[in-house]
């Protein structure tokens, strides 16, 4: 029987265990797509205690302390942090074969060298001992970052922010390049009339213009796009239910707008054109500037509508949803393909019934000049655990090039969360192992070590255009 969480944790054969050790764990981390925040990288921001670096906006966890029956002033609420911490700890033992079982105890290993196992009687002592490390300054957030052998990070913004945190880190120098990427949902969101218009008076804000017609507004954004450009971004993402892919002409955007800028309602029809419209516009510029464009879909969000009217959005009450995909993505993708404007692409689904749709769907659009142009993404969101990582690398290994793939992400909001990388590696690492040894594969070591290396590392360094930086 082996000990849990020992050296070769995940690694079932002697192969597997000599690609991670030998050549995996070695590799650099490129983080590509988070949600850190970059104003505590600026501050250099130390956490006071565990519970606000691992409870603070883990909605993951969140999600599971509900789950487990505790009362919501233990989660989000005005308990004490000890108290809040000790209620996760009760958690824990139950969240047994969930990810987070794994990630907490890999990340009390790699973070703070505790191996000692997270529950009610373990509680006390792991808190005082990580949170007295967390207020040293080795525990800072850079130096967190610095710990996990990152190199890069791109962080998610709206376009309206000013991007004066990543302005301040590179003027500082910090070793580790704090890239923006461009998030332009609230910019295309017209569900809710009412916000949209705040959203475009923010725009007018920034931009000390004044918006009163479509043209104004594309151009408003036009300028947000260039100066998110010239501040470091080479990364758009979009986080939506589908792609919009509706049919529609400029005069039909122009008055739907027009509508919008008015306070009235616009049909279910317009709503879709106009997100539509926005999607092509936003794809041309990143194209004309040779980003990396990236559509995380199929995510239903905020259905527990009572959590929301008291905490807001994001909290834990979004899941898998059941959207119809194929259609809409190949039009979209093959509009921009016709006009020569397809900008490198990444698709990351949400519905693990999709998967196969997504690889093939990604297949298609590749042009036999850049390698691995369309890529279907890393498991994401409620598929990233060992099941979900292991049905995208078989998926994508048996409908695509898995050897050109541009490897994991954290797509987290906490700086403890970069061990989901070494989680990806091992699971990598032993599949091909197993095969090896079972003889499905060759035994050729030159050639393994060489993939596991631009898979967890060079292939998103190439991709993404950053080997100047790193």
């Amino acid at each position: 029987m082996k000990p849990f969480l020992n050296k070769d944790f995940l690694l079932e054969t002697e192969t597997a265990k000599s690609l991670y050790h030998n050549v995996a764990s070695k590799m650099p981390i490129i983080d590509y797509h988070c949600h850190l925040s970059p104003e505590l990288i600026a501050q250099d921001y130390q956490f006071k205690n565990i519970t606000e670096a691992w409870l603070g906006g883990d909605h993951y966890k969140w999600r599971a302390m509900r789950a487990n029956g505790i009362d919501e002033s233990y989660i989000t609420g005005v308990k004490s942090p000890e108290e809040k911490f000790a209620k996760w700890a009760e958690t824990v033992p139950y969240t047994m074969r969930n990810p987070l079982y794994h990630w907490t105890h890999l990340e009390l290993q790699r973070y703070f060298g505790v191996s000692e196992i997270l529950n009610k009687q373990s509680s006390a002592i792991i808190y005082d001992t990580t949170s007295g490390l967390l207020q040293t300054p080795e525990y800072s957030v850079r130096n967190l970052l610095i710990k996990m052998n990152v190199k890069v990070v791109c962080t998610t913004d709206d376009p309206c922010d000013d991007l004066r945190f990543h302005q301040q880190l590179k003027k500082e120098g910090f070793e580790i390049p704090i890239l923006p990427a461009f998030r332009p949902d609230a910019a295309m969101n017209v569900d809710n009339i009412k916000v949209f218009n705040q959203y475009i008076e923010k725009l007018e804000k920034i931009g000390n213009v004044s918006i009163s017609n479509f043209n104004d507004y594309i151009a408003s954004l036009k300028f947000r796009h260039d100066y998110f450009d010239a501040n470091g971004c080479g990364v758009s993402d979009h986080g939506l239910e589908e792609i919009y892919a509706d049919d529609y002409t400029q005069r039909e955007i122009e008055m739907i707008f027009d509508k919008i800028r008015s306070g009235k309602d616009i049909s279910p029809q317009e709503n879709r054109q106009f997100k539509s419209a926005m999607l092509m516009q936003f794809a041309e510029w990143d194209f004309e500037k040779d980003w990396v464009q990236q559509y995380h879909l199929g995510a239903i969000r905020n259905n527990n509508m009572r959590l929301q009217n008291i905490l807001g959005a994001d909290v834990g009450c979004d899941s898998i949803g059941d959207f119809k995909q194929a259609r809409s993505l190949s039009k979209f993708l093959n509009r921009l393909d016709e006009r020569g404007h397809l900008a490198k692409t990444i698709l990351y689904n949400l519905n693990p019934a999709d998967n196969e749709l997504f690889a093939t769907m990604a297949g298609n659009f590749n042009d036999g000049k850049t390698i691995g142009k369309v890529q279907y993404g890393a498991a994401w969101w409620f598929l990233d655990q060992k099941d979900g990582m292991t049905k995208q690398i078989n998926d994508l290994s048996n409908l695509g090039l898995l050897s050109r793939f541009v490897g994991m992400l954290t797509d987290s909001r906490s700086f403890l969360s970069f061990p989901r990388h070494e989680y990806f590696r091992r699971i990598l690492c032993n599949l091909f192992g197993n095969e090896i040894e079972n003889g499905e594969i060759p035994n050729d070591k030159e050639w393994m070590e060489e993939m596991m290396t631009n898979i967890c590392f060079n292939n998103a360094k190439n991709y993404f255009g950053w080997n100047g930086i790193i």
